[in-house]
């Protein structure tokens, strides 16, 4: 995601490294460098024009201080304004009535449906909603029966009448579904086409009318650039939506679109679709995501994923077996587990400040647990307490159990065993610092 305008950025400021103070003709080859990244980037031309002319008028009003080159003064307003530029603050999606409602809208393709089973999960598991989702498209053969499988995965239940094609009618008795059913969130999957039209916007005004929801969500693909900026135009100028959507900015997108769409139609992104797996989904946070775009990592967003997966008492409980030098192969997997439940491993290390660019050459494979897994699996729960009772004979059990090699269980024993220590030194330091706290 963005992998390429941030290279291009990156070279951009390099022209100004050496530089002693920012001057209309360096900051002019700077920027003329910039504005070539957004475009090819795939953002709107006049919005990247604008963009480069407010930077210039922002960096040729500065003084550089002594403590910070030119370079890292340009770096902090192309941060500032790419913030604004896609949005400013993080924007929540308020949901007043109950049932709340939310209409999904978008064109066929888009991710619209997907999309639906991960705001029905995320609402369910970090909101504490009971959602219902709703099948409101009539037309596509499979859409009823792909809204249901998902909705199995995430055990939530769907609302369809296969002999129906009036979608109003369906969503309204959806709705009066949830209100004796007592569920507080309808999520309503609408119809898409391959390309706006007249019939479709028509029906999808209807449905908002007769609902009148609490959001109306436009989905949009990332990867279809420019077009999606276009089409979010239309609709909004039809449905006046409350946010955006973009899916699969874990594609091969160059990401201008949303760069773009949030001058173009005056709406913020609302959300983000980083996966495949239904829980690869972000609230947009313009910050963060100018963070990303200049190489900066989105710590805050890593740290956040890991509270989802821990808790407290949890944590409280691993810190004292630490202590006692009873971490062991149980608490292992444990860990293992809880860092796949984040996500992508290489979205989450892109994360890291510094990190990502490293690794834009590397394919991290998300199965790479797999062969300590099995290791581990092939051990007694004896041997998972006591790693210090694996001899040569239960080590090569383990190995062929496994399908691994001896040499692959040496190495996992000696890197529990470093990883034991350090994390026993750590816990240690943060005690002794503690106690001498409190002794003050």
């Amino acid at each position: 995601m963005f992998d390429n305008l941030s290279e291009r950025l990156e070279r951009s400021f390099k022209i100004l490294k050496g530089e002693g103070k920012i001057t209309e003709i360096n900051v002019a080859e700077t920027l003329k460098d910039v504005r070539r990244a957004l475009l090819d980037a795939d953002v709107n031309y006049k919005v990247a024009k604008t963009f480069t002319d407010t930077v210039k008028e922002k960096a040729l009003g500065q003084n550089v201080l002594t403590a910070v080159k030119p370079s890292q003064l340009m770096v902090k307003i192309v941060h500032d304004e790419l913030t604004k530029l896609m949005g400013g603050d993080t924007v929540e999606v308020e949901l007043k009535n109950r049932p709340a409602v939310i209409l999904m809208s978008g064109l066929q393709g888009s991710g619209k449906t997907t999309f639906s089973g991960k705001l029905a999960r995320m609402y369910k598991a970090k909101k504490n909603r009971k959602p219902l989702l709703v099948a409101c498209d009539v037309y596509r053969p499979a859409a009823i029966e792909q809204l249901k499988v998902l909705g199995q995965q995430i055990e939530v239940p769907v609302y369809s009448e296969p002999d129906s094609k009036d979608p109003v009618q369906i969503a309204l008795h959806a709705i009066q579904e949830a209100k004796a059913r007592s569920y507080d969130l309808v999520i309503v999957d609408t119809a898409g086409r391959l390309a706006v039209d007249e019939q479709m916007m028509n029906e999808i005004e209807a449905i908002k009318k007769a609902i009148t929801p609490d959001a109306t969500l436009f989905v949009v693909d990332a990867m279809t650039g420019q077009d999606a900026v276009n089409t979010a135009r239309e609709f909004n100028e039809r449905l006046d939506f409350t946010g955006v959507v973009l899916t699969k900015l874990d594609g091969d997108t160059r990401g201008g679109a949303a760069l773009s769409i949030r001058t173009v139609v005056s709406k913020p992104i609302l959300f983000v679709g980083t996966g495949e797996k239904m829980d690869a989904v972000d609230q947009f946070h313009p910050s963060r995501m100018a963070d990303r775009i200049l190489g900066m990592g989105d710590i805050v967003s890593l740290v956040e994923r890991a509270q989802e997966q821990y808790n407290e008492e949890e944590a409280r409980k691993l810190q004292r077996k630490i202590q006692k030098n009873q971490f062991d192969f149980d608490d292992f997997l444990s860990q293992i587990h809880q860092i796949k439940k984040m996500g992508n491993l290489k979205e989450l290390a892109s994360m890291i400040p510094g990190v990502g660019k490293a690794i834009k050459d590397i394919d991290i494979d998300d199965n790479a647990f797999k062969s300590i897994e099995a290791i581990i699996y092939s051990m007694t729960p004896q041997e998972r307490k006591h790693p210090e009772i694996l001899n040569g004979s239960r080590r090569t059990r383990i190995a062929k159990g496994s399908g691994t090699n001896i040499q692959e269980v040496n190495r996992l024993l000696k890197q529990f065993e470093q990883t034991r220590k350090m994390m026993k030194m750590v816990t240690g330091s943060k005690m002794a610092g503690m106690m001498q706290r409190m002794k003050k």
